[in-house]
């Protein structure tokens, strides 16, 4: 059954779109970044191509494939049964990231407390690596360079303020949405967006300070390798959320969505609250601790 203001209806069937080639393309442009990554990460030539390429095949793909969704939602295809699937979706892919970042996380904390130690003690110390105190940071016994690790109290502090006033702001608008007063909804959006973009900007600022200043770099020994794929990572899922959010700013300056209907804006707003969790673990086991 679906509802519809004071008027119920009976929903007939489910709705089951035409084949659409959208999702082996979403994979293609991933395996392109994918395969441009380790091109990049082991000094091969066209890797950059090959990133930016798979980049803007995924661009398309969201753009193509929003758009798609969209029109089925305002030509109203979407009942109560596609909500309910929507809402599993979601929530299986989000739990899918979580353990994404739970690997990334996991390897962190082996190398910490048991990698790193063990390379230090006495059997290690006399054999293969006199010298190796085992502290942390540290790029490990073989890393003969000196490094400097990345300080939490500059612009990561302020980061992390940044990214937990867009929690905020996100879940504002979508009060204002359930509310129906959408010049609160699209000005508390567009702060989430803007917010999301200087915490990019800072990022991107973040980085090259590391690679110029501080000698940090992917090629830094584990310290490196495991700051730049979880911040990495995280900037990768930061930049597509605020796609999302842009598209869902759009579509509410458009004057999509209902107060009773607008699981579109909640899915996004799910994935970057969790974007915002994963950023408070990244900075107190990552940039602090």
């Amino acid at each position: 059954m679906t509802q519809s203001g004071t008027t119920t209806t009976r929903q007939e069937h489910y709705y089951v779109p035409q084949p659409m080639p959208w999702p082996i393309l979403g994979s293609t442009g991933l395996f392109l970044m994918i395969l441009g990554g380790v091109f990049v990460m082991n000094g091969s030539s066209g890797g950059w191509i090959s990133l930016a390429l798979g980049f803007m095949v995924i661009l398309y793909m969201m753009f193509r494939w929003f758009g798609d969704v969209i029109r089925e939602s305002e030509g109203g295809r979407y009942g109560g049964w596609e909500d309910v699937s929507f809402r599993w979706g979601m929530s299986w892919f989000i739990f899918s990231e979580v353990m994404f970042f739970a690997a990334f996380f996991g390897a962190l904390f082996w190398v910490r407390a048991m990698s790193v130690p063990d390379l230090a003690s006495l059997e290690h110390k006399a054999l293969l690596w006199p010298g190796f105190s085992g502290q942390w940071p540290s790029a490990g016994p073989t890393f003969a360079e000196k490094f400097s690790p990345m300080a939490a109290w500059g612009i990561p502090a302020l980061n992390t303020l940044l990214l937990l006033s867009s929690g905020v702001t996100v879940t504002i608008a979508h009060y204002a949405l359930k509310e129906n007063r959408r010049g609160l909804l699209n000005l508390f959006l567009f702060f989430t967006v803007a917010l999301g973009v200087v915490f990019l900007g800072f990022q991107v600022y973040e980085y090259g300070h590391a690679y110029a200043a501080l000698n940090l770099k992917l090629t830094t020994g584990v310290y490196g390798s495991t700051f730049f794929m979880l911040t990495g990572f995280h900037g990768f899922h930061v930049t597509v959320g605020a796609i999302m959010l842009s598209v869902i700013l759009a579509r509410c300056l458009s004057g999509h969505f209902k107060p009773d209907h607008h699981f579109g804006f909640e899915a996004v707003a799910w994935y970057w609250h969790f974007v915002d969790v994963v950023w408070l673990g990244l900075f107190i086991f990552v940039y602090w601790l």
